[in-house]
């Protein structure tokens, strides 16, 4: 059970998810628009970079020590590099096999992942242990991706 101060995150988090399907079908659009992938994946993340840097113009508070930097972790960087896969992925292939199907199996990775993530504590999460819950959760979520894909 969660409790009342994390409560209020779970709207946030759902619209976050609920805009995330949003992505993919947009840069399809942008890929057929301007006919090369690689293109449409810089120009997809020129508006990111830029409202990024206004945000952290108006609130440059706090700002890493150099220890701070020199401690992060070697990985720690290239989760957007992670996240620009990702991208590329919707681009090419959200208009070939449609945005349910697409959303459905990259969440379902997300989560079968996450599930690995949480039982090893990997990147420094903490751990969470894999439960018959959580594999049951995992198995409904692979039986419903069956289901979008198929039918």
């Amino acid at each position: 059970m969660q409790s009342l101060s994390t409560v209020w995150l779970y709207p946030l988090i759902l619209a976050a998810g609920a805009l995330q399907a949003w992505g993919p079908p947009m840069n399809g659009a942008l890929r057929n628009a301007l006919v090369n992938p690689w293109l449409a994946s810089l120009v997809s993340f020129v508006p990111i970079v830029i409202l990024l840097g206004i945000i952290l113009f108006f609130l440059p508070r706090p700002m890493p020590t150099v220890q701070t930097v020199l401690a992060t972790p070697w990985w720690a960087p290239w989760g957007g590099v992670v996240g620009a896969f990702a991208v590329v992925a919707g681009l090419l292939f959200v208009d070939r096999i449609g945005a349910g199907p697409f959303a459905g199996l990259t969440i379902t990775a997300n989560i079968l992942m996450s599930l690995v993530i949480d039982q090893y504590g990997l990147f420094g999460m903490p751990v969470h242990h894999l439960n018959s819950g959580r594999m049951l959760g995992g198995l409904l979520m692979v039986i419903g991706i069956v289901l979008v894909t198929r039918f």
